[in-house]
């Protein structure tokens, strides 16, 4: 027994006393303070440098890069642009469930194992930051710093749980008073409460200055105060016969803070351009190597382009059209030289993304290295300082964001990020078509009139015709919008009046090689989702 009445037993890990019957609360408040302060920690390092990363992030991309295709086809269903959120939240979920666990273990006499509990999880936040994008040896950091504040974090609060356990029965003397057990267990709680608070507030602080000092860096880049080059070429101004006059169409041009984002960023990328360089590497005659300003000196051209992700399914948000200012990329890589032997051209992302095209598609396309969109510099969410687009191909070979690199090289020597994965190599957009007024769902008057609207695409081919069947009837020639360029979408319309019932709305679009839409149902993966998109209403 000792002075304070608590009572012990042999801890046979290290020999030192070690309470029984701790309250299984406390070895879940234990393991995930520690966890907390740990996490803090590799949050203060991110913020201070932008070579160290958190490990939930680099863990999150490892998840990333691994999970099989359909799983990430079913997560950007279910989830859509909310899926890296969802992703960080279960890692965060899965991390919490594991440290309380480990935090019954330490109190509970196990604190050798509980420990080496932590040592693993550092370990693996240690390997992931090593995987792809990694900026060396010292991207290890981080992990290894949260691993041993979190262990010291557990020790420390385990210790202070396990001094609460007092003997039933028991008395002691404190300042020369007998103070009674149930005295005692309220006395060591409070101290086990007040030091778990201070590790909590302190946490939650050390946590919060390395989120600011992250986000510091994002809003310098958001707000980077850059002059646009004039374009050597404008892109023509935008008529107002473009749009349909339909409310709830989406509009010709996609505002920039609505337009969709998909890559394999859970993190965005701050990167400062004063120390960003753009290198043209590879099967050329003559390396390039070009500062942000080199960049904006070049010759520029504007020009509007609609993109879509690969994973847009028949009826999906995963497209939008904006106006992009940037220079040629067949111009620059001439100026580089490309060697015959080279058919394909790589973008590779400052975090290690890759993304490769065949050089065929360098034939006189408005193929850019983008520096600004909708006529303001790139947004950190959407690629600065610079991004390649690349009409009339899905993004996931041609639409690499945050480039640092454009590598010429072959198709049977390298392979961008999502082929090994099960995805096309070569990756055209294919001809489609959306509803967006009604909206599934919708109830609508019947007899009145209403109107049946929304966009279609074939790039570099352009949309000649649209039609509209309701329920099994005839096909319907839609009201197309002025074209702009084939290389955008085109709005349409068709007025209807529903008759009461219930009713079924497809739509099929045209494009100017002739080719009608399929209605073969095909999903997102490996090149690209078709058939024909339909909606059911009610009047």
């Amino acid at each position: 027994m000792s002075s304070t009445g608590a009572a012990f037993a042999a801890d046979p890990d290290q020999g030192t006393p070690t309470a029984t019957e701790v309250p299984t609360w406390a070895g879940v408040v234990c393991g995930l303070l520690a966890a907390l302060g740990g996490l803090a920690s590799a949050e203060l390092l991110a913020g201070l440098w932008d070579r160290w990363r958190s490990p939930v992030v680099t863990v999150g991309d490892r998840v990333v890069d691994l999970v099989p295709a359909p799983v990430k086809d079913w997560a950007i269903r279910t989830f859509g642009t909310s899926d890296k959120v969802v992703l960080i939240t279960c890692t965060l979920v899965i991390l919490a469930i594991a440290a309380s666990v480990v935090g019954v273990a330490a109190v509970r006499g196990r604190r050798r194992g509980a420990v080496a509990a932590v040592a693993v999880f550092a370990a693996l936040g240690a390997l992931a930051s090593l995987g792809r994008g990694s900026s060396g040896i010292v991207a290890v950091v981080p992990s290894v710093v949260a691993g041993v504040v979190a262990a010291g974090l557990l020790v420390l609060l385990s210790d202070r749980a396990r001094a609460m356990v007092v003997e039933p029965g028991a008395a002691g003397v404190v300042d020369d008073r007998v103070v009674s057990m149930r005295a005692l267990q309220a006395g060591s709680r409070r101290r086990f409460l007040g030091v778990a608070a201070g590790v909590g507030v302190a946490s939650v602080a050390v946590g919060g200055v390395g989120r600011w000092l992250q986000q510091q860096a994002a809003v310098t880049v958001e707000r980077l105060k850059v002059v646009l080059p004039r374009p050597v070429s404008p892109a023509p101004p935008v008529p107002a016969a473009v749009s349909v006059g339909v409310e709830g169409v989406a509009p010709f041009i996609t505002p920039t803070p609505d337009f969709y984002r998909i890559d394999t960023a859970l993190v965005i990328p701050q990167v400062d351009s004063s120390d960003w360089s753009l290198s043209v590497t590879g099967y050329v005659d003559r390396p390039l190597t070009l500062t942000y300003a080199d960049l904006l000196a070049r010759p520029m051209i504007e020009r509007v382009a609609t993109i879509a992700c690969v994973s847009n399914e028949v009826g999906g948000d995963l497209i939008g059209t904006a106006m992009w200012l940037g220079c040629r990329l067949d111009d620059l890589l001439a100026e580089a030289g490309i060697q015959s032997r080279a058919d394909q051209v790589v973008g590779v992302s400052v975090d290690g993304f890759t993304a490769g095209f065949p050089t065929a598609l360098l034939d006189g396309r408005d193929a850019m290295v983008v520096v600004a969109m909708n006529g303001e510099p790139l947004t950190a969410k959407h690629g600065f300082p610079a991004r390649l687009i690349v009409p009339g191909v899905y993004g996931y070979v041609s639409a690499t964001k945050w480039l640092r690199e454009i590598r010429l090289s072959r198709f049977d020597e390298f392979e961008g990020y999502w082929i090994p994965r099960g995805w096309a190599a070569e990756a055209p957009i294919k001809t489609q078509s959306r509803i967006d007024v009604p909206r599934s769902g919708a109830r609508l008057d019947a007899g009145s009139p209403t109107a049946i609207a929304g966009v279609a695409w074939a790039m570099l081919r352009a949309v000649t015709k649209v039609e509209v069947q309701v329920d099994d009837g005839a096909w319907q020639e839609a009201e197309l919008g002025d074209e702009y360029a084939d290389t955008t979408w085109r709005q349409w319309k068709l007025a209807w009046t529903p008759e009461p019932g219930d009713h079924t709305i497809r739509v099929r679009a045209t494009d100017s090689d002739g080719a009608t839409q399929t209605d073969l149902i095909a999903d997102v993966a490996p090149d690209g989702a078709t058939g024909w998109h339909a909606v059911n209403v009610s009047a």
